[in-house]
């Protein structure tokens, strides 16, 4: 009979944005190669659509989209899956961590619940993290964040062993080679949906792009977009670079285009990547594409650009316009986790993960797993975590609200129909207050 690490792992990978389902899925498949996850979107703001589910590529067994407390009713089944990846934001992982304490409490076997960030982690550094205490992994993209993490833990006097240096598990592409074969030289502009987050900086980002393109015909200048109008990604999204494109004086020239796409795809084309902070910027880097974070509006945490200082990639449109480029420090690409260029790329990077995947097997193996036990608790945080909880349908000790009663398993067509329409209106409702009225309503409020 096969064993509990010798059968194929059971993996679930519950995401809450297109970015955090591609971290999820591509984590489920670094750290458990022979799974293939069944992947649960967790409703909400940001839930992607079909679309951006297709440009981020990751594959699962099945997807469906679940409300958290629908999760947690699956997950008491404990022999359901062998390991839970939490690809979400900080709250609702803690909700789920509390949840799946409760569904599993008394248990005598429980899957490994990892979890951890989708990028460069550049702000709300300890609120973000103590909100991911209590799953059995935390995984750190790099040393360098591996270093912080557990400064965070153990300055509060939680349990630091938890943190797992591993390296972004997207990371991978054909390294870098300059255009040839008639292909033009391509310049990309890797945008942000809320960095920067002013409509002038937007702007203005925008026009230096289109300058670059005017002043180098002989080049393609594409403007990577995340999501198109009214589509969300992790992060909202006030002012559409398509929108500001349209209203853009003179407007794009020909050799200057707004496209979509995997991000891997683009990356096999450019010749320059350009970002503000986008962790874009270290998949460029990976595959030694010549990579230039922009200076133009300040180097500051607001922005994320500090996360490069040191880098060797800090640059102006300036700079750019007159022919520099930035040449990366190897010491600041192996604190990040980026893989350095030469005959051991690809395989130093695969080595990133055998820490996280050799954690995993031993916590699968063992006859009885401890409690999950995060930092916050009614006890530690009375004034945080019940707010938190019932963001998510749950109660202080991760019990569902009363009137979160589990949806049915299976709608029937018309009341899956109906349920569907009533939750595209909303969402489309929601959207509509966030990109038109909430910054009509700062403006009129700076009258």
């Amino acid at each position: 009979m096969p064993t509990r690490t010798t059968s194929p792992p059971r993996v679930a990978v519950l995401a809450d944005s297109d970015t955090r389902w591609k971290w999820g899925a591509s984590t489920a498949h670094r750290i458990q190669p022979d799974a293939c996850p069944d992947g649960y979107l967790l409703r909400g703001r940001a839930t992607p659509t079909v679309r951006q589910l297709d440009e981020v590529g990751a594959r699962a067994d099945t997807l469906r989209e679940i409300r958290g407390v629908d999760f947690l009713g699956l997950m008491k089944d404990t022999a359901r899956y062998d390991v839970v990846v939490l690809a979400c934001v900080g709250g609702a992982v803690q909700a789920m961590l509390h949840g799946l304490a409760r569904a599993w409490d008394g248990a005598a076997r429980r899957p490994v619940v990892v979890t951890g960030y989708v990028g460069v982690v550049y702000e709300k550094l300890a609120d973000g993290l103590l909100l991911r205490h209590g799953a059995d992994l935390v995984l750190a993209n790099s040393r360098h964040d591996a270093d912080r993490f557990r400064a965070v833990y153990e300055g509060v006097g939680a349990d630091g062993g938890s943190v797992v240096e591993c390296a972004l598990p997207f990371l991978g592409g054909a390294p870098y080679a300059p255009a040839a074969d008639g292909r033009p030289y391509t310049v990309v502009f890797a945008a942000q949906p809320s960095v920067p987050d002013r409509r002038e900086d937007r702007t203005y980002l925008l026009r230096r792009a289109a300058g670059h393109a005017r002043r180098n015909p002989g080049r393609e200048v594409l403007i990577k977009l995340r999501s198109k109008p009214g589509e969300h990604t992790t992060h909202i999204e006030e002012h559409p670079y398509q929108k500001l494109a349209a209203r853009l004086p003179g407007g794009l020239p020909p050799n200057c285009r707004l496209v979509y796409g995997n991000m891997g795809d683009v990356l096999d084309r450019t010749d320059l990547l350009v970002a503000v902070s986008s962790t874009a910027a270290l998949e460029s880097l990976h595959r030694g594409v010549p990579t230039a974070v922009l200076t133009d509006l300040g180097i500051r945490e607001a922005l994320g650009n500090h996360h490069f200082l040191g880098s060797g990639c800090l640059a102006s449109w300036d700079e750019l316009d007159a022919g520099h480029r930035p040449e990366p420090d190897p010491d600041w690409l192996a604190r990040q986790g980026v893989a350095p260029q030469g005959a051991t790329r690809q395989g130093t990077y695969a080595s990133a993960f055998d820490a996280a995947r050799a954690r995993v097997t031993a916590l699968r193996a063992a006859d009885r797993l401890p409690p999950l036990s995060p930092y916050y608790t009614p006890r530690t945080a009375p004034g945080y975590l019940p707010g938190i909880l019932a963001r998510y349908g749950l109660g202080p000790t991760g019990e569902p609200l009363p009137g979160q009663a589990a949806e049915p398993a299976a709608a029937t067509g018309l009341r899956r129909l109906a349920r569907d329409t009533v939750r595209d209106a909303a969402r489309g409702a929601y959207r509509h207050g966030v990109q038109r009225v909430a910054p009509a309503i700062r403006r009129w409020g700076q009258l």
